[in-house]
């Protein structure tokens, strides 16, 4: 994993996914649907995390895996901000541009997926 980066810490995608997550427990800190807060945050962080679980485990395999679940937190995050729109939990320019963040944070991660995908001699799905 060394041709990546040396710590999952320097991978620019997981510090993307940090900032982001901590901009979600600043904008739902306050959010006194618990549920609700609980949800958005727990796949905040799940994105930030399972870049850096995948990473640790030191084979490209299973770095694409967890870059996966992490791709599908990310989806999971921008969802449930929609939802935060619809109900009133945040504003809808703050709601689109947190969407926006997330979904080049996902392609980011594809990205990083075809790459590994190529390096481990297999097709990349288009």
């Amino acid at each position: 994993m060394g041709e990546f980066a040396k710590r999952f810490e320097d991978l620019e995608i997981w510090q993307e996914a940090r900032r982001l997550a901590v901009e979600i427990y600043l904008q739902f800190k306050d959010c006194r649907d618990f549920g609700f807060r609980n949800q958005i945050q727990d796949a905040s962080v799940s994105v930030m995390n399972n870049i850096a679980e995948g990473f640790e485990r030191r084979s490209r395999a299973e770095f694409r895996r967890f870059l996966d679940i992490a791709k599908g937190s990310s989806g999971e995050t921008r969802s449930m901000l929609y939802l935060a729109q619809d109900v009133g939990h945040i504003d809808k320019d703050t709601g689109m541009r947190l969407i926006s963040e997330y979904e080049v944070l996902s392609k980011r991660i594809s990205s990083l997926m075809a790459t590994l995908r190529r390096k481990e001699g297999g097709k990349v799905k288009s």
